[in-house]
């Protein structure tokens, strides 16, 4: 008896009607698709309906690749290059048997290459195409990659160009090496979560960096010999002079990896050894967080949602370059929008767009500085106004003016914590009652890496560690958890990032003592006995819950503030 096609099996599941499957036959006559693959596309199934239909059919078991480890040895079995090709991945092996998780199990030429390559018997799972690619990203590394991309490169052809600029690579970019080698970095470090890319020339090497989760991670370095071509490559996507060599570019491209609109910022700087790149990755999906999503204590959320609700005033999000003020000032933005409000913001550069909301990006050689984009902006009727950095004294004074004639205004600065901004604004000519009229609260916050909840550990602090934290007494009270290490998260012991912050709300008291000439060191203590809560006594609430480590936050937060701001606040309790 003939078995049932997968089409049929899903219409009697009541998963699609024959009118869709047969909308996906027609499209399958011309894209060439599988007709399960179409009705993902399509949204008409999902991933897995397809692939327990599909285990059901070919009578195929199959199989979660979160909830198991592979071993590496297993891995190494097969090349990168084939997992890719054929969209699969070693799951074990006993004896001679090597169970490979697969999307297409149906895939003959596939299966006769792994009994070559493997000299193993090929017992075939399956699984979906997303979680395969995942698998792949997870297990192998880069060097895996570039090593089979690099390996099909003919190094005449880079000798043969001379001193030519490769401005139109002379093979189909499609299929040149140096364009898949380009292509293979940036989707890995996109994957990876990185947030820049460093290609960096040394004397005998191209070192390739990516920053994950605030920390550089040196990654497999391509041969020097493609040094000129990686970089040509770069400049001639993001639309740069290739052939200015002398001086620093800057340039974009737009990229689509995993069907993500990924934004890239590309940067270049002459050096001894040649030009350095640093591609920025500005991913989309990361403004879609909402505040609950960013690390925000209870008691802090509301007070900080309090506040951005206000009419009038100027609140200002402080901390250091990379410490995700740009990512909470956009939370804020997605949080009050509404089509009742005229939100107008100035950066530099624009790093998303934003619905419902009107964007201006400066241009300092056109004349479009932050200062007189304001003042065009305050004749455009605006109900709130985020500039993206208060970085000299005309914009502070355009800002506070602002806020002073009924608009919101949302900016940045840097400053190592929230009473520290107060001062800094005074410090940039504003005048003290301009800064106590106008000036609401600030929010000073930090980037702090979280452990990997799969390989949690117990663990005791070096005695150093707990006496920069204030904490040899009572560290006995807490229990410490760190990430050992683990595949999950290439043997980091991290996954991700979350945020610790410190506000201060400028009351009337506040205000008062701004106008008498306070210094931060008055208002923190003035701070300390309301609700603010510096910011290493917030990162300490997330080593008590066991998701950071307290080497961590003692990187993140100097020792300075590690030492001096519990002590002191205890000093104001017992007082």
């Amino acid at each position: 008896m003939a078995r049932k096609k997968i089409g049929d099996i899903l219409i009697e599941k009541g998963l699609i009607s024959r009118e869709q499957l047969a909308e996906a036959l027609k499209k399958q006559d011309t894209s060439g698709h599988k007709v399960g693959q179409i009705l993902v596309e399509n949204g008409l199934i999902t991933e897995d309906q397809l692939i327990q239909t599909m285990s059901e059919r070919l009578e195929i078991p199959k199989i979660s690749l979160e909830s198991i480890v592979i071993d590496p040895l297993v891995v190494g079995l097969i090349p990168v290059e084939v997992a890719r090709r054929y969209c699969l991945i070693p799951v074990f092996r006993i004896g001679n048997v090597l169970t490979v998780a697969m999307a297409d199990p149906l895939n003959i030429i596939a299966i006769e290459e792994l009994k070559y390559l493997t000299k193993c018997d090929i017992k075939r799972v399956i699984t979906s195409r997303s979680k395969i690619n995942a698998a792949i990203d997870q297990y192998y590394s880069v060097a895996d990659s570039l090593s089979g991309v690099i390996g099909t490169y003919s190094g005449s052809q880079v000798e043969s160009r001379g001193g030519r600029e490769p401005r139109g690579l002379s093979i189909q970019e499609d299929e040149a090496p140096v364009v898949k080698l380009v292509n293979l970095l940036i989707s890995q470090a996109v994957k990876a979560k990185a947030s820049d890319v460093h290609i960096e020339p040394d004397e005998g090497q191209v070192r390739v960096r990516y920053r994950v989760n605030g920390v550089m991670k040196e990654e497999a370095s391509p041969p020097k010999k493609l040094q000129s071509e990686i970089v040509s490559r770069i400049k001639v996507a993001a639309n740069m002079d290739v052939s200015e060599k002398r001086l620093p570019q800057d340039g974009r491209l737009l990229v689509t990896v995993d069907d993500a609109d990924i934004d890239l910022r590309v940067s270049t700087l002459p050096t001894i050894h040649g030009e350095k790149v640093v591609i920025r990755i500005l991913d989309r999906r990361v403004i879609s967080m909402s505040l609950d999503e960013l690390g925000f204590s209870g008691g802090m959320l509301e007070s900080w949602k309090k506040l951005i609700q206000i009419k009038e005033g100027l609140i200002l999000c402080t901390g250091p370059t990379s410490s995700g003020k740009t990512t909470t000032l956009y939370s804020v933005l997605r949080t009050i929008n509404s089509v009742e409000k005229n939100i107008i913001t100035i950066e530099d550069p624009v790093e998303y767009s934003l619905p419902l909301i009107n964007q201006v990006q400066t241009n300092e050689k056109a004349g479009l500085t932050f200062a007189s984009s304001l003042r065009s902006i305050l004749r455009q009727n605006p109900d709130i106004i985020m500039i993206g950095e208060i970085r000299d004294s005309e914009t502070a004074i355009m800002a506070i003016r602002s806020a002073l004639t009924g608009h919101l205004v949302l900016s940045t600065m840097h400053t190592n914590d929230a009473p520290s901004g107060i001062v800094r604004l005074i410090d940039m000519g504003i005048e003290k009652y301009l800064v106590a009229s106008a000036l609401k609260g600030i929010l000073a916050q930090r980037l702090v890496r979280t452990n990997c909840p799969h390989c949690l550990e117990k663990y005791r602090p070096q005695e150093m560690h707990l006496r920069l934290a204030n904490l040899l007494d009572s560290g006995e009270e807490i229990q410490f958890m760190r990430g050992a290490g683990c595949t999950r998260c290439r043997m980091t012991g991290y996954v991700g990032q979350t945020g610790i912050f410190e506000q201060v709300t400028v009351d009337d008291t506040m205000a008062e003592m701004i106008l008498n000439n306070a210094g931060d060191h008055q208002i923190r203590n003035y701070a300390l006995t309301r609700e603010y809560k510096p910011l290493f006594e917030a990162g300490l609430e997330n080593v008590r819950k066991g998701e950071v480590c307290l080497e961590e936050l003692l990187r993140v937060i100097s020792i300075s503030e590690a030492v001096a701001v519990p002590s002191r606040r205890q000093e104001l309790i017992n007082a």
